[in-house]
């Protein structure tokens, strides 16, 4: 077993380690910005049911990035809501 080989590799994944951690958390840090931004939309509109063209569209936006960083399904419910809202111009 060429040993040298070994420890190339192990050096390498351990280098590797503190940037993986590192972009996790930017990940999660945006996941909740993400969330932060959704949920600012939505109590602003709740009470009437009535969301704006340019609001909706950046709400629908939020929501898909959200998701493609494998955001929870907690703001499912809130998407399907805001679905279902008067959207005026």
């Amino acid at each position: 077993m060429n040993y040298t080989l070994i420890a190339t590799i192990i050096a390498e994944i351990s280098a590797l380690i503190p940037f993986i951690v590192c972009l996790l958390k930017i990940i999660n840090g945006m996941r909740c910005q993400l969330r932060h931004d959704m949920l600012e939309i939505y109590y602003h509109n709740r009470d009437t049911g009535i969301i704006r063209q340019y609001e909706y569209e950046n709400f629908v936006m939020l929501y898909e990035s959200y998701k493609a960083l494998k955001g929870n399904s907690f703001i499912d419910k809130i998407y399907k809501e805001v679905q279902q809202w008067k959207i005026v111009t």
